[in-house]
């Protein structure tokens, strides 16, 4: 396991909040850098704006996505990451309520590592997490 940084898109309270309790549940050692909107996460992989300071916001080995976002949606962020040479290669985990086919097919299409459908439940996001220590 690297000592990569991962970066958390989301704007749910909610999900936030049961994201960093799982994640130290997990026992996961990575920081976690967590941005609410796409705009930010595009500003933070950019090291832009309040992101500049790469040493307090490093860039990430591992993005977590969320589609449903402010200003710019999950899928136009996906498509920015993958079009631009420094965030190209990024891996990227998209973290969806969704499961539809068309939704799984738009972000596999656009080469991301893994879909995971959230449940809702920490136990169910901890055992999710627990996957990562291959990833990172």
């Amino acid at each position: 396991m690297s000592d990569d940084a991962v970066l958390y898109v989301d704007d749910d309270d909610s999900d936030i909040l049961l994201m960093e309790c799982a994640w130290k549940k997990a026992g996961l050692r990575n920081a976690l850098h967590i941005v609410r909107d796409g705009r930010e996460a595009m500003d933070y992989l950019d090291g832009k704006a309040q992101f500049a300071d790469r040493a307090a916001y490093p860039m990430p080995g591992l993005v977590l996505l969320d589609m449903q976002l402010p200003k710019i949606h999950g899928l136009q962020l996906l498509n920015w990451i993958r079009e631009h040479p420094a965030t190209r290669a990024l891996r990227v985990i998209v973290l969806s309520s969704s499961t539809l086919d068309r939704d799984i097919k738009a972000t596999r299409m656009l080469g991301i590592t893994d879909y995971w459908v959230k449940s809702g439940e920490q136990g169910a996001l901890v055992r999710m997490l627990a996957e990562l220590e291959s990833l990172l």
